[in-house]
């Protein structure tokens, strides 16, 4: 069965900093974009970042400068360094990923659970 685990999620202060992490397993024969999205308690998901499989980046402006995002291709995981947290990140985290998996046609796209990141004033 494929899936996305999800880990790091947690309570931080203003100005602190968080890291995500996410690995992808199950029989996957490839992976082609990854990222990070989250959902604030009355607003709609939004994404967070991209990557590529050959690692070109995308952010969102709200995280440009404070968020790094990143992946390990031998590992199927998927990274996301947060510094200079505010309360506006407050959210749940979900880690997303377009798998080619087996008996499938192509890429679909997979998410996680879900981790809750709380900053703190």
């Amino acid at each position: 069965q494929v899936q996305l685990v999800e880990s790091g999620g947690g309570l931080v202060q203003a100005g602190g900093s968080l890291r995500l992490s996410c690995a992808a397993s199950g029989s996957i024969f490839s992976i082609n974009a990854m990222g990070w999205y989250r959902q604030a308690p009355g607003k709609q998901r939004e994404l967070v970042a991209t990557i590529a499989q050959i690692g070109t980046t995308n952010y969102a402006d709200s995280v440009k400068g404070r968020f790094t995002i990143s992946r390990d291709n031998a590992k199927n995981t998927v990274n996301l360094q947060m510094n200079s947290l505010k309360p506006e990140d407050t959210a749940v985290y979900y880690c997303n990923a377009q798998l080619w998996v087996a008996a499938s046609r192509g890429f679909r796209d997979y998410w996680g659970q879900g981790t809750q990141v709380t900053v703190s004033v």
